[in-house]
C-alpha cells in the first residue's frame, strides 16, 4: 500500500475544508465529494526536487493576498508552502489566439495530484494556476468536470457567458466539455482546480 507524505495529506486536508466552506453549488460539492473519496487511497509518490519558472517570482506576493482573508484560506495557503518547493512548475503549451501576447512568460501551472504532479495518477487532477498581472489565459475545454477554488483577484469566464470575479475564496463549478478562460487584473491570479478525470460509478 502507497504512503501518502504528510506534507501533501496536510495539503488535502486544509484544501478539504476550503472547498467545503466556500463550494456552494450542488454539482461542485458533489464533484469534491466523490474527489476526496477517491484520494482516500494513496497513488504512487514522485521523487525528485519541484522546479519554478520566472513568473513564480509573483507567487509570495499572490499568497499574501488570500492570507489576509479566511482562516480556513490561510491555514491552506500555509499548507501549499509547505508542498511547493517540490512541485514543477510549467507553461501550457497549446494555446490559440484567444491568449494574451505576454502568456508564454506570464503564466504557470502545477500538478499536485495527478500526471506529473507530486502523486501520480490518472484519475484524478489537482492543480494550481499562477499568472502574472493583466494575463490573459487562453480559451480551452477538457472532459473533466472541474471545481476552482481561487485566492486572489481576477475574472474568469464560462462558454458565451459574460467575464464574471469570483473574487478571493470565490469558487465555481465547470460541467463537463465547457469552453473557458481567466485572466488576471492588476495583481497576480492564483487559482486552484480540481478535476475528477474518471466519473466513478453512481
Amino acid at each position: 500500500m502507497s504512503l501518502r507524505r504528510e506534507s501533501l495529506q496536510l495539503f488535502l486536508d486544509a484544501a478539504s475544508v476550503a472547498f467545503d466552506d466556500f463550494a456552494k453549488v450542488p454539482e461542485a460539492r458533489r464533484s469534491i465529494r466523490h474527489f476526496y473519496a477517491a484520494l482516500e487511497q494513496p497513488g504512487a509518490a514522485r521523487a525528485g526536487d519541484g522546479s519554478r519558472l520566472p513568473v513564480c517570482a509573483h507567487l509570495d506576493m499572490a499568497l499574501a493576498v488570500g492570507s489576509a482573508y479566511y482562516p480556513s484560506l490561510v491555514r491552506l495557503i500555509e499548507a501549499f508552502k509547505g508542498i511547493e518547493p517540490m512541485l514543477e512548475w510549467r507553461r501550457r503549451t497549446k494555446y490559440d489566439h484567444s491568449a494574451s501576447d505576454n502568456f508564454v512568460d506570464g503564466h504557470a501551472n502545477a500538478m499536485i495530484i495527478g500526471p506529473g504532479g507530486l502523486e501520480e495518477r490518472s484519475d484524478l487532477w489537482f492543480g494550481v494556476t499562477l499568472m502574472a498581472p493583466h494575463v490573459r489565459y487562453p480559451d480551452h475545454d477538457h472532459a473533466p468536470e472541474e471545481v476552482y477554488l481561487v485566492l486572489s483577484e481576477g475574472e474568469f469566464k464560462q462558454g458565451e457567458g459574460d467575464w464574471f470575479s469570483p473574487g478571493i475564496g470565490g469558487s465555481f463549478y465547470n460541467i463537463p466539455g465547457i469552453r473557458h478562460a481567466m485572466r488576471s487584473v492588476d495583481t497576480p491570479l492564483f487559482a486552484f482546480w480540481a478535476l475528477l478525470a474518471e466519473r466513478p460509478h453512481q
